[in-house]
């Protein structure tokens, strides 16, 4: 750590610059403009990709990239019959998950959403549904990416973007391989 260095606080949500290195001590004037002494281990130095919360998410994001299984897959080409058969949609978007996330972190949200994705594909394959739609929006990519995550685990489906036209780039559709004899 150096002088001229942004910080932010680990526990809090003080960032600022550091001005002055005394020992273990760092004293940082904040973006409020107040000088604030902390330990050096209660600070994150900065660097040019953003502030904490986007670095975290960024790495996450990386990292889940890895892990994703590469099973996305062209349309299923669908009988007339099927194509007449609308698609279970499933709205993951968190404000229609619960009234309000006053207290929820992103964590919270994002356990939600794929707690409500995997359920909701359960019910999908237990009364043969064939295809469900999610609609999990643009944004960063972190509920798209670990929604692939959970549909692969699943050796009965394939899944692809949704119908352009109706849904945007927002939505995965997934297709759910029946066995007759169940």
């Amino acid at each position: 750590m150096n002088i001229g260095d942004t910080v932010e606080v680990l526990d809090d949500t003080i960032r600022g610059a550091v001005i002055g290195i005394r020992g273990n001590e760092i004293t940082v004037l904040s973006d409020e403009g107040f000088e604030l002494v902390f330990p050096a281990h209660e600070l994150v130095v900065l660097r040019a990709e953003g502030d904490l919360t986007r670095s975290f998410v960024a790495a996450d994001a990386d990292t889940l990239a890895k892990d994703a299984p590469q099973r996305r897959a062209k349309p299923v080409a669908l009988s007339k019959k099927e194509k007449k058969v609308p698609p279970m949609e499933v709205d993951l978007h968190i404000e229609q998950l619960t009234d309000s996330i006053k207290n929820m972190t992103p964590y919270d949200m994002l356990t939600l959403q794929l707690e409500t994705a995997r359920r909701q594909l359960e019910f999908a394959i237990e009364k043969r549904l064939q295809r469900v739609v999610f609609i999990h929006g643009v944004g960063e990519g972190v509920l798209r990416t670990e929604l692939e995550f959970l549909l692969g685990r699943y050796p009965n489906v394939t899944f692809y973007d949704a119908e352009y036209a109706k849904y945007g780039v927002g939505a995965t559709e997934v297709y759910i391989y029946q066995s007759r004899g169940q």
